[in-house]
């Protein structure tokens, strides 16, 4: 029998809430393989089956009480409670669960400080990106805080090489045709200049790949060093490079009334 068990130091919901019947991408999203997209991911490609049955509709209901549930060939196990992790990523750690040629990821990270869980990072931070990145088993609260649609806002500080005058910060902030898109407005400050550099703030609420790095590189500045400094109103300041800590009862609060969740 699959029972929801709240675990010491881990918040999420009491386990009577947890109903038997349950569609089966909620289900897998609960038991930690990723978000309810990537496990309607997993069902399309055939991988997922119930009771010996492949499973074959996305919204498909399963009894938690009786239904066997395997994932490439692989028995799914109860549902964790949701667990939500704050890193500061160093620069050089890779935002992935695994990596092929054996470097560094942020799931490493957690695993040396104790958390044994099934984890996978929010979003993605580039290699030489360091700051704040949220690691969690909860796949709904992941695939909304990465969602355009609720605007999460991300604080970064980024050091560029070359002067970024007003005009040049008010084009960023209008929007950057960085080759597949043009960015969304966002706010973009000059902090601090320097006979060698800027120092800029910017706020995004989109995640492209590179994407402030790119959007500098539109107006040939290269940034030579990024920091994620906040989600939000939340700074996490009392985290150093390499640290990682369970978010607070107050964190958690604000994480998912940035994603919409009550």
């Amino acid at each position: 029998m699959m029972r929801r068990r709240r675990a010491p130091g881990m918040t999420g919901r009491p386990a009577d809430q947890m109903c038997a019947q349950i569609r089966i991408n909620r289900f897998l999203a609960a038991a930690g393989l990723g978000s309810r997209r990537a496990c309607e991911q997993l069902i399309r490609e055939g991988r997922v089956r119930v009771n010996g049955h492949t499973a074959d509709r996305l919204a498909m209901i399963i009894n938690t009480d009786s239904d066997r549930v395997d994932v490439d060939g692989r028995p799914v196990g109860e549902p964790v409670p949701p667990m939500v992790l704050v890193l500061h990523k160093p620069g050089g750690v890779l935002s992935t669960v695994s990596d092929g040629f054996g470097r560094t990821t942020v799931i490493d990270l957690a695993r040396k400080r104790g958390y044994a869980m099934r984890l996978f990072p929010v979003g993605r931070l580039d290699l030489d990106t360091s700051g704040i990145l949220l690691l969690t088993n909860d796949g709904d609260l992941a695939h909304r805080l990465m969602h355009p649609r609720y605007k999460v806002e991300k604080r970064y500080v980024a050091v560029v090489d070359g002067d970024v005058d007003e005009y040049t910060a008010g084009r960023l902030a209008a929007g950057v045709d960085i080759g597949e898109i043009t960015t969304q407005p966002c706010y973009v400050h000059v902090v601090a200049r320097s006979d060698t550099g800027s120092t800029v703030e910017v706020r995004i609420k989109e995640g492209r790949k590179r994407q402030i790095r790119r959007m500098f590189a539109a107006f040939g500045l290269k940034v030579v060093e990024l920091r994620r400094v906040a989600l939000g109103d939340l700074e996490f300041a009392d985290l150093e490079p390499g640290d990682i800590r369970p978010l607070t009862d107050e964190e958690l609060f604000e994480i998912r009334r940035m994603a919409g969740i009550s």
